[in-house]
């Protein structure tokens, strides 16, 4: 192999060697930690050299320093990423065939780090020139590879080799590539070329590679070099089943994985039917595997060897062939992938079987590592497999099935966590999360598909068991915790920590249902009686925390998660039990009815001083929220009234019974319990809450007593006003949502007037006292204030047809009291944000119902608020007088201007949503020149250094490209003041390092420059003086809008780092710039041709431009099908050209 070929006249020696040693002083600088800028600035030079290799080549060859050396080889990347464009053929070839030619030349360095930098740099150059390269020529490298990976140089070449390769195929994973400025089109064609065309035979010469080496390492009693050569063999073939193969068609009847979630990693590997002969027909998996078990034979007295390399890598392997799905297995031999996977087992057996054997060498000081990849490979085969086929595997060589071997070895993982009781995450905590991901892949599908037929007699069984044991662990765990600190984990754990775990565990009950429902019964019965027998002898708690346990585990094993949906009674509940069974023996009914009435004795006093404590409480609420979303008068009722669940807890059954005990918890949760927010929040937020989004269910809660009360002590009780401000917006919610449960619009209307309005009416007599100024600052005043606009806010979220004009009343009551406190409380920040939150809440859900004459009253108080809001200077805070607020935390100070925000984009959405009857231009009500009005107030503001947030910076950028996108026409209505601050946020958003942030502002440029081409394709003005330009104060002329950003979207996308991902986005932005602005275009193209100094690349530069508008028959329209092509034409131009203009 040649070294790549000298550019321009040889450089002097003596210049070669000074700059080697300034690279050197630089390295020994900041390991040093020396003159750490002067040395940067040093190493930073040598990348940015115009053309360095020659001196990178005689650092790699000279110096002493290895960290010379790695910089040496980083500036060849960066330099020839850079001017790739203007590299000849053979310089390409060249200088991937030196770092080839290095990397085996000095093969046996000790510095692995400087060999794997040149390897990268070798693998990236070939990446960036794979388009360019003839088949003939990427031959050539890989023949040279192929030498080395086949060991023809030696042990250390074939490693050297192997380490390529390894680079290689990273580069070219879309995962793992390295950036390069070129558009994501050209990684997705590398890899779709490379896995088409190279990826099996690199898996091959992997595996040779290894094969090679196997006997040496088996029969030599010492370390060899070839044991490195192995690893790093095995270590690529897991890279390569570890890449994302293209999508391919999925045989009927494979199970390719499940969508339930997993602590536990699983990829699934499907490379398609070619790699059928390579990984399943020739035997290579039982080379692997007896490859791994004569090395653990033969080092089964060496404790150590479990976690070196060559065994970890094995065993990685292994465990990913179980993981092989897909078309490489036939359609036509269904046994194909039984027996693959029967292969893979009979191997891995051995690492977790006998548990109780495994589990105490692990305890005497064997490495876990092993029997956790044993659990990681039974993850793997259940999520490719349904629970008949995992349960069938071990049938034909044991004398049980796998899901009894699944449910001894958890069981043994559960005891060993029993065991320990530590509060330190142990081998046994990832065993069990492994396992339980494991349980989640078998029968999630049987979950949903239903009932539990898939699983045999002998399974159930074993589940049954597994599940007493589940439970008895944790209700141990919680017993043990009754007298710890308040810091411990266990008693920190909230509900919503442990439901993934919980829910795992619900899975596993629910196959043996028949069995673990009254199983539940019974050690709720025992607890029961143990508290009304030991009531003021025995000390409670431990039974307390063990009865909150078991309702956490009872209401995960009986109902489901709504996810925001109604939930339907468990399959395997549903259909197990027989329907013919009366209501008083059905097992979910007893369990259920026996919870409920456990609940009620909460209602009693004395009950709640020895027994109902908070915490209890909370496991009560948050089962009673989760049961009733299923089983509460269910409005599955009418379609399957022969389910006896869904008939005894019906509209008809016991429903409203049961709805009125949860009524009477509830709000003696809130008032019984004064300062427990949490219970307070899961009562607000969860039960009532799920309580009125039904319906049928809100008829029959108007019509209880309870109900009644509950609306009265919100009203009148001093009590449920020292709540929680959110929690009173919530209750506020719900009360008002209840409201659709009445039989018309009036008498929801006349119930939201009842409900809510004395708090509006109180408001506006507080804020028109003559004295209101000198006793608003009282606490106890702004207390009450927060209070009712909290409650306000809750009733407007609320809103619906059927009470809208109610609400629409309430808000148009309080509008001159609002403007009155904005005025007030206008150094009260707290009280200013929800007041706005209050107005946006309002607005949102009336605006879209309003006729034109109420809309025109919204709109005048909108204006009136942002004035006011805006005279005040309220938001006009600047970062760099406190420090403090340059935290996440403190820019909560600026969730005012955000509400803002929400209130104009609340204005634009009647202009997209509206329902009202007439048009509200008929009232003379321009809601685009409002919302405009509206972002001239707010946008004098807005801070630069404000959109530095990344939340307020999305929500100003979304309504920003909403405003432009939606209302173009009505931009030149703004002051050009207003208008250049608008435009300078743009400009800042368009170098922002949010992808997302940068792709609203090219949309938003796009719709400017489109409305503003299409107006002047018509004869019209478009954007007018925006667009032609003006001069400044001081007679200078400033450039138009699109002159502007044409010259920001080139500078980006030709000079910038940014996403490939925006180079869509980015050419509808540019085809209507450069159609608006042509001559700007072909001037700047000059300017860009003028300053290369090379004629090739001023020709090709030349060619590329014109190519841009004109090839593929790109026409000067701004349709569909000519914003594709000029997508296409733009990648096609930044591949060409983006490498050498970066040079300049």
């Amino acid at each position: 192999m040649q070294g790549f070929a000298e550019r321009g006249d040889s450089a002097d020696l003596g210049q070669l060697q000074s700059t080697m040693h300034a690279i050197e002083l630089a390295c020994t600088s900041i390991q040093m930690q020396m003159n750490l800028g002067a040395a940067e600035a040093t190493i930073l030079s040598l990348s940015q050299t115009p053309q360095p290799y020659q001196t990178c080549k005689f650092i790699l060859e000279n110096s002493q320093v290895a960290n010379a050396r790695f910089q040496a080889a980083a500036a060849i990347r960066d330099a020839a990423i850079r001017e790739w464009g203007f590299l000849s053929s053979d310089e390409k070839r060249s200088m991937i065939s030196f770092c080839l030619c290095f990397v085996m030349q000095h093969a046996n360095s000790p510095e692995g780090y400087v060999q794997a930098k040149v390897s990268s740099v070798a693998a990236q150059l070939l990446k960036r020139g794979w388009l360019d390269f003839s088949a003939a020529e990427k031959e050539e490298f890989f023949y040279q590879v192929n030498q080395a990976v086949y060991g023809i140089h030696g042990v250390d070449v074939q490693f050297a080799g192997i380490n390529f390769l390894e680079s290689l195929v990273s580069e070219f994973s879309p995962s793992t590539s390295s950036a390069m400025g070129l558009p994501r089109e050209f990684h997705e064609h590398c890899r779709k070329s490379l896995e088409l065309d190279h990826l099996k035979t690199f898996y091959c010469w992997a595996r040779d590679a290894a094969l090679s080496v196997t006997n040496r390492i088996v029969e030599s009693d010492s370390a060899i070099p070839e044991v490195k050569v192995c690893t790093a063999a095995l270590r690529l073939m897991l890279q390569i089943l570890n890449w994302e193969f293209s999508p391919t068609a999925v045989p009927i009847g494979v199970k390719i994985g499940s969508d339930s979630p997993k602590r536990s990693e699983c990829n699934l590997v499907q490379p398609g039917a070619a790699w059928r002969e390579v990984l399943v027909t020739s035997g290579h998996i039982g080379w692997l595997l007896s490859l791994y078990a004569a090395l653990r034979q033969k080092f089964s007295c060496e404790g150590y060897w479990l976690d070196c390399p060559i065994a970890v890598s094995a065993r990685k392997l292994i465990v990913q062939f179980c993981s092989l799905t897909g078309t490489i297995f036939s359609s036509d031999n269904v046994q194909m992938h039984e027996h693959h996977l029967l292969q893979l087992l009979s191997g891995i057996i051995q690492w977790v079987d006998p548990p109780d054997a495994v589990s105490r060498a692990i305890e005497c000081g064997k490495s876990e590592s092993e029997m956790l990849d044993g659990c990681r490979a039974l993850l793997s085969i259940a999520t490719v497999t349904t629970p008949s086929t995992f349960d069938q595997l071990l049938k034909s060589t044991r004398s049980f099935g796998t899901l009894t071997l699944l449910c001894v070895l958890m069981s043994e993982v559960i005891k060993n966590l029993m065991t320990k009781n530590s509060e330190e995450e142990t081998w046994s905590w990832e065993a069990r999360d492994i396992l339980l991901d494991t349980w989640t892949a078998l029968l999630v599908p049987v979950n949903r598909n239903g009932g539990n037929t898939s699983l045999p007699p002998e399974g159930k069984n074993a589940t049954a068991s597994l599940f007493a044991l589940i439970v008895q662990a944790e209700l141990k765990a919680a017993s043990a915790s009754a007298f710890k600190d308040d810091d411990s984990d266990y008693l920190q754990a909230s509900i919503s920590a442990l439901d993934e775990r919980l829910s795992s565990y619900a899975l596993i009950a629910r196959t043996a249902i028949e069995v673990t429902v009254p199983f539940l019964t019974r050690l709720y019965s025992e607890r029961f009686e143990r508290l009304n027998q030991g009531r003021g002898i025995i000390d409670p708690t431990e039974t307390l925390e063990e009865l909150y346990s078991l309702l956490l585990i009872t209401g995960h094993v009986i109902a489901d998660d709504g996810d925001g949906e109604t939930p339907l009674i468990p399959n395997a509940i549903r259909f197990h039990f027989p329907n013919n069974l009366e209501a008083d023996m059905h097992p979910i009914v007893i369990l259920c009815s026996s919870i409920i009435r456990f609940a009620e004795e909460s209602l009693k006093p004395e009950m709640r001083a020895t027994v109902f404590s908070p915490r209890l409480m909370e496991a009560v609420i948050w089962f009673l929220a989760r049961w009733s979303c299923t089983y509460l008068m269910s409005p599955e009722e009418s379609k399957d009234s022969s389910t006896i669940l869904l008939r005894f807890f019906g509209q008809h059954g016991q429903g409203k019974f049961v709805l009125d005990i949860i009524v009477r918890i509830s709000l003696t949760a809130l008032v019984s319990y004064p300062g427990e927010k949490y219970l307070q929040a899961l009562t607000c937020f969860q039960l009532l809450h799920a309580l009125v989004q039904q319906k049928h269910i809100c008829l029959h809660l108007l019509s209880l007593d309870s109900w009644r009360d509950l609306a009265n002590a919100f009203a009148n009780e001093k009590t449920l006003f020292l709540l929680n401000t959110a929690h009173q917006r919530s209750l506020a919610q719900t009360l008002v949502h209840s409201a659709s449960g009445m039989r018309n619009p009036e008498a929801s209307n006349q119930y939201v007037r009842d409900l809510m309005g004395h708090m509006a009416t109180y408001l506006v007599e507080i804020s028109s006292k003559p004295d209101f100024k000198n006793i608003a600052q009282q606490p106890d005043i702004i207390l009450t204030v927060s209070c009712l606009l909290e409650r306000l806010r809750g009733a407007a979220s609320a809103s619906e047809p059927r009470s809208q004009k109610a609400i629409y009343e309430l808000g148009f009551s309080v509008m001159n009291p609002v403007l009155v406190l904005l005025e007030v409380y206008k150094h009260e920040s707290a009280v200013v944000y929800l007041l706005l939150k209050f107005v946006v809440d309002w607005v949102d859900g009336q605006i879209s119902y309003l006729e034109a004459q109420e809309t025109a009253v919204v709109v005048n108080f909108c204006m009136s608020l942002l004035r006011l809001y805006s005279s005040n200077n309220i938001g006009k805070i600047s970062i760099s007088l406190s420090s403090s607020l340059c935290t996440e935390a403190n820019t909560e100070k600026y969730k005012d201007l955000r509400a803002l925000l929400q209130l104009l984009s609340s204005l634009c959405s009647k202009d997209l949503v509206d329902f009202s009857s007439d048009s509200t231009e008929t009232q003379g009500t321009n809601i685009s020149q409002v919302v405009y009005f509206g972002l001239h107030i707010v946008t004098p503001l807005i801070s630069l250094e404000l959109l530095k947030y990344p939340k307020f910076c999305f929500d100003y950028f979304s309504l920003l490209s909403h405003l432009l996108e939606v209302y173009p026409e009505t931009v030149a209505q703004l002051s050009n003041e207003a208008f250049s601050h608008v435009l300078g946020t743009l400009d800042f958003g368009l170098h922002h390092q949010d992808t997302e942030v940068v792709d609203m502002c090219l949309r938003a440029l796009r719709a400017l420059a489109s409305y503003h081409h299409l107006e002047k394709s018509a004869g019209k003005v478009g954007l007018g003086s925006h667009a032609a330009g003006r001069k400044d104060p001081g007679g200078n002329f400033q450039e138009g809008i699109l002159s502007r950003f044409l010259r920001s979207v080139l500078q980006l996308l030709l000079f910038e780092d940014y996403s490939p991902d925006l180079v869509s986005s980015a050419a509808d932005a540019l085809l209507p710039l450069i159609l608006c602005e042509q001559n700007l275009y072909q001037k700047l193209g000059n300017e860009l041709i003028e300053r290369l100094a090379n004629e090739t690349l001023k020709s090709r530069l030349s060619n590329a431009l014109r190519s841009l508008t004109s090839a593929n028959q790109l026409s000067s329209t701004i349709d569909r099908k000519n914003c594709q092509i000029f997508r296409k034409n733009l990648s096609n131009f930044l591949v060409d050209v983006r490498g050498f203009l970066r040079t300049m």
